[in-house]
C-alpha cells in the first residue's frame, strides 16, 4: 500500500490585508509560494480596492518585505464577497486579521464552509488564546487549527511561534514546522497557549521593567535607549525607538491584553499602559507610522520626550562613561559584579532591568516554554537580543546572580516577593544550557533538540550557551583560513579574518584549499561559520591572528544599513591585504602583484578540476562578490546583499569581475547586439549596486539562473554540498577557456561617454565620477577595439588590472581611499 501523501503547500490564502497579513504574503511568494491575499470588499469602485492598496503598499516599505518589486504581481488579491471558494485550492491558510477575539471568530466561521479538507488553519493572533479560537471551527476542522506567530516584519525575523490547542493533530504540527523552517525560512519555537506565548511575554515584560526603573531613577528615554541597545548585545533601536517602530498603540494593545488575560500573576501591576503612553496614543502620536511616537524629527534634529515636561527636547543623551567601561569588560561575570556594586544610577538601572528579567523567567518558564533553550532563542529571534536571558544569566555566574536576585527579593527591591523557584536556587546549579541540552522545569530533565527530520539539514543549528561548536575534522589550518571537512568527501574552507576580508593570507589559504580539493576531495565549498561571507579585502595591513568577525544585528543586514556599509567598504574588493599601506609608501607595483594573485585566485575558483561552490550569507561585496561569481555554483541565503561596490571610492573591479559581467554579456546576446545587454552590468558596476536580496542580486547579474536561492541560513551548508554532489555526479569537467569572446569596442564606449556626459552636465555625477565610469565601460566593451572583436579572458583581466592602476593612481581616489580609512564613510569629489 502506498504511504499517505506528504503534506505539501502548492498555494496559501492569508486573511487580512494588513500590515502584517499582507507582508506575511509577501513573504510567501518570497518562497516562491503563490498566495491569495484576502481583505473586505471596498465600499465603492473596485471591490479588490483594498486589497490592491495594500499590494502596491508593499512595494514602497522600507525594509523591503519583497525579495523583488515583480514579487507583489504574484499576490492574488481577492475579497470576501466574491472569492471565498478560492479557499479550496489552498493548503494553507493564514489568519491575520484585528486582535478581536468576535471579529476571528466570525470569519473563522464564515470561511471554514469554504476550506479544503485537508488544509491546515492557523491564525497569526499575538497573544489570543488558540484553544478559545479553535472553538469557531467546526469540530471535524478543529484538529487542522494552530496558532502561527510571524514576528514584524515577516521576511526578516526569523522567528515563527507555532502554538497547538488541545484538539491539534500532532502531525500537522510536524508538517507546518517543517514548511516554515525550510520553505520561509523561519526558527520554530513551539509556544504553549499561555497569554502573548513566550517573546511578546517576556520582552513586553523586559520594556515594561525598563519603562518601571527608568521613570524610577529619573532617566531620560534617549539614556535609556543609549544603555539597552548594542551596549548590551541588543538591537541598535534598543527600547524605546523599538517601541515607536512596532507602533506604540500596538505595544499598548499587548499590554492590555497580559492585564486581561493574567491576572493572578506576581507582576499584574505592572501590566499598565503609562499615562505618557497613553497621552501619546491619545494625541494619535503612534510612533514610526505617524512621525510622531516617543521620538520626533523636527528638520534635520530628533528629539525625544521629555517625561517630566511632556515636551519634546533635542534627543542626546549618552550613557555615562564609566558604566560604558563596565558594559565592555569582556568577562561576564566581573560585568555584573560591578554593575551590581555601582551607585551610578545608570549601573543600578541596568542591574534592575537584568535582575527583573531573569526572575520573570525563572519564575515563568514552566508556565510558557518546554525548556529554557525555547524561550532563549524566543528573544534571541523575535526581540533581536545576542544573547538570550538565561544564557545571560548562566554567563554571569548562576548562584552568585540568584543570591543577589534573592536578596533584593527579601530587600523589597525586586518589582515582586515572589521568590525564585526551587530549581534555580537548588544546590550546585551553575546554568539551564548543556552539552546534553536544556533544562525543562516540567520533569527537571535537559532537554535535547527536536529530533524531527527537518533539523537533519541543519548540522550547525544557532546554538545556545554551553553548546559547543565542532565545525568537522580540520584539514591544514593558516592564519587566513580553515580547510576541514565533516566526514565525508567535500571539503569546506572558512576564512579567519575579521568580517571575512580578504587578505593575501586568504587569497593563499584559497589556493591550498583547491588544490587539496582537487588531491583528495570531490568538490570544495566557500561556507563561513558566522555572516558576512566576505566584505571583501583588508582594509589595513593586519595579520587575521584567527579573529572570529562581529556578529551582525538582527536588523542589521536590512538594505537602509546596507547600502551604508557598501560604501564604506567599497574599496575592500579590489584591494588585498595591505593596499593601503603600499599605496601610501608610493609602491603601486606591490599593488598590481596583489590585483594580480587575486585574479589567479578567481580564476583557480573556476577552473579547478573539482566543483566549486560558494555558501553565501550576508554581506558579498566587491571580491567577495568576484569569489562567488567565479565559483561554478552560488547558494545563497535570500538575506545576502551582493554587489561590486568599488565604484563608490573611485575605483573598478579588478578580481576578474568585469570580465565576468562582459562574458555573461555577450552569452545574453547570443550573436546579437550587445549594448542592451551590457548597460545591465555596466550600471550595476558604475553605480556600484548592491541587491537588496539573493534575488535581487540574480536580476542585477551577481547570481546566475543556475544558483540557488535558500530561505533558511542554517540549511545553507547542506544545501551547498548537495549542489557539489550533483555535479560531481554529472562527470563535472570546468568550463572550456574562452578565447572567442565577443565584445562591444569603442563604438559602445562612445555611447556610454555620451550618456555619463549629459549625467555630468546635469550635476548628477562628479568629473572623477565620470573618469570611473569611462575607465568601466573601457573595460566592460573590451577596449578600444572594433565593435565585435573577439578576445580572451586575459586580455578583459589584463584591461581590468590596467585601469585599475590607472585609477588607484589618481589623486582623487587616493583621497577617497584616504577619506573611506579615516571615516568610514565615502567621499565624493
Amino acid at each position: 500500500m502506498p504511504s499517505a501523501s506528504p503534506f505539501v503547500v502548492r498555494k496559501a490564502a492569508v486573511l487580512g490585508a494588513g500590515v502584517m497579513g499582507a507582508q506575511i504574503a509577501a513573504h510567501l511568494v518570497n518562497a516562491n509560494v503563490p498566495a491569495v491575499l484576502y481583505e473586505l470588499p471596498a465600499k465603492e469602485g473596485d471591490p479588490n480596492g483594498n486589497v490592491l492598496k495594500a499590494i502596491e503598499n508593499l512595494k514602497r516599505l522600507e525594509p523591503s518585505p519583497l525579495a523583488t518589486a515583480v514579487r507583489a504581481s504574484h499576490i492574488q488579491p481577492a475579497n470576501y464577497a466574491q472569492h471565498l471558494e478560492q479557499l479550496r485550492e489552498c493548503d494553507l491558510v493564514i489568519e491575520a486579521i484585528s486582535e478581536r477575539m468576535d471579529w476571528k471568530a466570525d470569519l473563522y466561521r464564515k470561511v471554514a464552509p469554504h476550506m479544503a479538507e485537508h488544509a491546515i488553519f492557523a491564525s497569526n493572533t499575538s497573544g489570543l488564546s488558540i484553544n478559545q479560537l479553535a472553538q469557531a471551527f467546526p469540530e471535524g476542522q478543529r484538529r487542522r487549527f494552530c496558532g502561527v506567530h510571524f514576528f514584524n516584519p515577516p521576511r526578516y525575523m526569523h522567528l515563527v511561534e507555532l502554538i497547538p490547542a488541545a484538539t491539534t493533530d500532532a502531525a500537522i504540527l510536524d508538517d507546518l514546522e517543517k514548511f516554515l523552517v525550510t520553505t520561509l525560512g523561519k526558527g520554530v519555537i513551539r509556544a504553549k497557549d499561555t497569554p502573548n506565548f513566550i517573546a511578546n511575554r517576556v520582552g513586553v515584560f523586559s520594556m515594561l521593567a525598563t519603562v518601571h526603573h527608568a521613570e524610577r531613577l529619573g532617566i531620560g528615554f534617549d539614556v535609556v535607549d543609549a544603555l539597552t541597545g548594542t551596549l548590551i548585545g541588543r538591537p541598535r533601536s534598543a527600547t524605546f525607538r523599538t517601541a515607536d517602530v512596532v507602533g506604540l498603540d500596538t505595544f499598548a494593545h499587548v499590554v492590555n491584553t497580559m492585564k486581561e488575560t493574567l491576572p493572578k500573576d506576581p507582576w499584574h501591576r505592572y501590566y499598565e499602559v503609562p499615562a505618557w503612553l497613553k497621552q501619546l496614543i491619545d494625541q494619535g502620536a503612534l510612533g514610526q507610522k505617524t512621525r510622531k511616537g516617543v521620538y520626533q524629527k523636527i528638520g534635520d534634529d530628533i528629539h525625544v520626550l521629555d517625561l517630566k515636561t511632556r515636551t519634546y527636547r533635542l534627543s542626546g543623551g549618552k550613557a555615562d562613561e564609566g558604566v560604558v567601561e563596565i558594559l565592555r569588560n569582556k568577562d561576564v561575570a566581573a560585568r555584573f559584579e560591578q554593575l551590581h556594586a555601582s551607585s551610578h544610577p545608570q549601573a543600578q538601572f541596568l542591574w534592575a532591568i537584568y535582575r527583573d528579567a531573569f526572575h520573570y523567567c525563572a519564575v515563568n518558564l514552566a508556565a510558557i516554554a518546554d525548556n529554557a533553550r525555547d524561550l532563549d532563542l524566543a528573544i534571541r529571534w523575535g526581540f533581536g537580543w545576542s544573547q538570550g536571558p538565561f544564557e545571560i544569566w548562566q554567563a554571569a555566574g548562576w548562584s552568585r546572580i540568584a543570591g543577589w536576585i534573592a536578596e533584593d527579593i527579601r530587600a523589597g527591591r525586586a518589582m515582586t516577593d515572589t521568590p525564585l523557584p526551587a530549581w534555580a536556587v537548588e544546590q550546585g546549579r551553575t546554568g539551564v544550557h548543556s552539552a546534553q541540552g536544556s533544562f525543562a522545569p516540567a520533569d527537571s530533565t535537559y532537554k535535547a533538540r527536536s529530533a524531527l527530520a527537518v533539523y537533519r539539514r541543519q548540522p550547525f543549528p544557532d546554538r545556545v550557551l554551553g553548546e559547543e561548536a565542532k565545525y568537522g575534522s580540520t584539514v591544514f589550518e593558516t592564519d587566513g583560513v580553515r580547510c576541514w571537512h565533516t566526514g565525508d568527501d567535500i571539503a569546506i574552507v572558512s576564512f579567519k579574518s575579521r568580517m571575512h576580508a580578504i587578505g593575501d593570507d586568504v587569497l593563499d589559504g584559497v589556493a591550498q584549499a583547491l588544490d587539496e580539493a582537487e588531491r583528495n576531495y570531490m568538490g570544495l565549498v566557500i561556507w563561513q561559520t558566522e555572516p558576512p561571507f566576505s566584505v571583501g579585502a583588508n582594509l589595513k595591513k593586519t595579520p587575521s591572528g584567527g579573529a572570529r568577525p562581529s556578529k551582525p544585528s538582527a536588523l542589521g543586514r536590512l538594505f537602509r544599513q546596507v547600502r551604508r556599509e557598501a560604501e564604506s567598504f567599497a574599496l575592500k574588493a579590489a584591494r588585498s591585504v595591505g593596499v593601503a599601506d603600499q599605496l601610501m609608501a608610493g609602491r603601486l607595483a606591490e599593488v598590481e602583484k596583489l590585483v594580480e594573485q587575486f585574479q589567479d585566485t578567481t580564476q583557480a575558483l573556476k577552473f579547478s578540476m573539482v566543483p566549486t561552490v560558494a555558501a553565501v550569507d550576508g554581506l558579498a561585496l566587491g571580491g567577495g562578490c568576484e569569489f562567488i561569481m567565479h565559483c561554478d555554483r552560488a547558494v545563497a541565503t535570500l538575506e545576502s546583499y551582493i554587489g561590486l561596490v568599488e565604484a563608490g571610492v573611485g575605483l573598478l573591479p579588478a578580481g576578474g569581475g568585469c570580465k565576468e559581467f562582459a562574458m555573461r554579456a555577450a552569452a545574453d546576446a547570443k550573436g546579437g547586439d550587445l549594448s542592451p545587454f551590457l548597460q545591465k552590468y555596466f550600471k550595476a558596476v558604475a553605480m556600484a549596486e548592491v541587491g537588496r536580496s539573493a534575488e535581487h542580486a540574480r536580476e542585477l547579474g551577481y547570481l546566475r539562473a543556475t544558483d540557488r536561492v535558500v530561505m533558511n541560513r542554517f540549511e545553507l551548508l547542506e544545501i551547498a554540498k548537495a549542489e557539489v554532489r550533483a555535479l560531481a555526479a554529472a562527470g563535472y569537467r570546468p568550463p572550456l577557456r574562452q578565447n572567442a569572446i565577443p565584445v562591444a569596442g569603442r563604438s559602445a564606449i562612445a555611447t556610454i561617454r555620451a550618456f555619463m556626459e549629459n549625467l555630468l552636465a546635469g550635476g548628477h555625477i562628479s568629473v572623477h565620477d565620470y573618469l570611473v565610469g569611462h575607465k568601466v565601460a573601457i573595460v566592460m566593451c573590451g577596449g578600444e577595439v572594433e565593435g565585435g572583436s573577439l578576445v580572451d579572458e586575459q586580455w578583459l583581466l589584463d584591461l581590468e588590472r590596467k585601469h585599475f592602476m590607472e585609477l588607484i593612481a589618481t589623486e582623487k581616489t587616493q583621497a577617497r581611499i584616504e577619506h573611506t580609512l579615516k571615516t568610514g564613510k565615502p567621499l565624493r569629489n
